[in-house]
């Protein structure tokens, strides 16, 4: 990957729906190149897909947070698993650092992210964890 298939991703990130040609003026390319570079990510699995984002899609789930969570032993696939077993967790990272998982989580209401997260303090092999809510997009 180049930079400018950098440059492409980043600008379909800010608007999937851009039009061949304005990606290809902001870029600085033709219409053409623009349209063989995708094709060549999307078959490279470089781009998996595009999506929406709607205005609800934050309403429904209006408590939003990251757990950090550290983990004792060799457990961490394990707790992998369960973690992303439980219907509130959107995404599961694995990091480096003072954490070892990192877990996006989104529910209805406070109570239900707090059950949540002690559901999740109670798994084996769980040692530790930091969680902070996310207040609100700005990107």
């Amino acid at each position: 990957m180049d930079d400018l298939d950098r440059k492409l991703l980043a600008a379909l990130r800010h608007n999937a729906r851009a039009s061949l040609s304005d990606l290809g003026q902001e870029l600085g390319v033709t219409r053409a190149t623009v349209r063989s570079r995708i094709e060549r990510l999307e078959q490279r699995g470089e781009i998996l897909g595009y999506s929406v984002v709607l205005k609800g899609d934050g309403a429904s789930e209006p408590v939003r947070g990251l757990m950090m969570i550290g983990i004792e032993g060799r457990g961490t696939e394990r707790i992998m698993r369960q973690i992303k077993g439980l219907s509130a967790v959107r995404h599961v990272y694995s990091t480096n650092g003072r954490w070892d998982v990192i877990a996006e989580i989104g529910t209805e209401s406070l109570e239900l992210f707090d059950s949540i997260l002690a559901q999740i303090r109670k798994f084996d092999g769980v040692s530790t964890s930091e969680t902070s809510l996310l207040l609100s997009t700005k990107k």
